[in-house]
């Protein structure tokens, strides 16, 4: 049975300790993380199939079991990110800012850690190395709570992050994960004021919702991505079968890919034929529209409903609707979204504008694949989570973002009067 208080307690006196390492240590510690797991791929791939094997066991959907699938590529590959925040300005110290007052008073504006961050996330094994790494480098420490269809995997990762970082002197518990799945824990995290600074729910948006009735730590709301491309009439049609496949079948389970597709009434239906067989190479079902059952056939699209329109299915599920112009695009796109990326395909450049004006979500794409709302592909080496909040950050969070300000004073006895 875990005591939560203890492990906010240990976390919280780590992050003391953290928050005035230089960054050369911090680097340090992330490329000790770097090298030892690659040099301990095995021992990980080993746990990861326990998990695999119980994911199939349990008959979890197969884009969900990809999402906890590691590979020894897949492993290079998180070790070349954290490299890559290795590489990254650390904004610990940065002065944002400061003034002289007329007494003489000086002002500083700097960047400091947040403290601790509390971190609930799903089923990806990855997210238990990228979350870390972005913390160690911010000087947070964190409390790691994991699903338990990944519990194997992410011990070993833990495991290895804690002794990695010891070597080059910094404390174990500047990484904790909780080995214990069970959802109370969940609870006590979001109730843990005294030791968790900020709380960062990743994944669905069940468990995103779930973290948001209870919370009394400060949070933000990560990961849900019913995301949207519209079809605008002055569409290239070719640009936009390849931007639709890409953002629904690269990887479907993952919160930027599409969702739903929005076609204008007057793009030709060829549109609609060509992107139907594309996506049937992957197997990917269409529910449309009565205009889509019209075009393809209802032996090739079955009716969709509102709670399609409304639904993330992180699965080879497409959602198809027909609108009359772009107003009335991006009134669904507002309706429905989960206000994380959104795209439009069109020619037209006021039509582009108005799009990424008035639709309301963290990236809005023109053009562009959704596929890419993604801290790596952004520049920010990876990131802790997609925020779809507006307060205190949007879109990819990272290194930055896991840091607030403190104000340094200096005088020489000045008095208010």
């Amino acid at each position: 049975m875990l005591n939560m208080v203890e492990i906010g307690k240990r976390a919280k006196n780590a992050s003391y300790i953290l928050s005035t390492l230089t960054s050369k240590i911090k680097n340090d510690a992330l490329e000790e993380i770097a090298k030892e797991i690659v040099l301990r791929s095995e021992e990980i791939l080993k746990e990861n199939q326990k998990d695999i094997k119980n994911a199939k066991e349990n008959n979890i959907k197969e884009s969900m079991v990809d999402r906890l699938l590691l590979t020894k590529e897949r492993i290079e590959g998180i070790a070349t990110s954290i490299r890559k925040v290795i590489a990254l300005d650390d904004p610990v110290g940065y002065i944002e800012g400061g003034n002289v007052r007329p007494n003489g008073m000086e002002i500083i504006k700097k960047r400091v850690p947040l403290g601790v961050v509390g971190i609930i996330f799903e089923s990806r094994p990855n997210v238990t190395i990228d979350a870390a790494g972005l913390c160690l480098k911010s000087g947070n420490a964190c409390i790691l709570r994991g699903g338990k269809e990944a519990i194997n995997t992410n011990m070993k990762l833990a495991d290895i992050m804690r002794e990695a970082i010891s070597k080059v002197g910094l404390p174990k518990d500047s990484i904790i994960l909780l080995e214990d799945t069970n959802r109370k824990y969940v609870k006590e995290m979001a109730e843990l004021v005294d030791y968790i600074d900020i709380l960062i729910p990743r994944g669905s948006a069940n468990l995103i919702n779930s973290v948001k009735e209870i919370a009394k730590v400060p949070f933000i709301e990560t990961g849900a991505g019913n995301c949207h491309i519209y079809i605008d009439e002055s569409a290239d049609i070719d640009m936009a079968v390849e931007l639709t496949d890409n953002g629904k079948t690269q990887r479907p389970s993952v919160c930027n890919a599409l969702e739903t597709l929005l076609i204008n009434k007057n793009v030709d239906d060829v549109f609609l034929h060509k992107v139907y067989d594309r996506l049937k190479e992957h197997n990917v079902e269409f529910r449309g529209d009565e205009k889509t059952i019209e075009v393809l056939g209802s032996e090739k699209v079955k009716k969709a409903s509102e709670e399609d329109y409304m639904t993330e299915y992180n699965d080879y599920i497409i959602a198809v609707k027909t609108v009359d112009n772009i107003d009335e695009a991006i009134e669904h796109i507002n309706k429905y979204s989960t206000h994380h990326s959104e795209c439009i395909v069109t020619n037209n450049y006021e039509h582009s504008l108005k799009f990424t004006s008035k639709v309301d979500s963290a990236c809005v794409y023109v053009n562009v694949s959704t596929r890419f709302t993604d801290g790596e592909q952004f520049g920010l080496g990876s990131e802790i989570g997609i925020s779809t909040a507006k307060l205190h950050v949007r879109g990819p969070m990272g290194l930055n973002d896991l840091t607030t300000v403190k104000y340094i004073i200096n005088g020489n006895g000045q008095i208010r009067e």
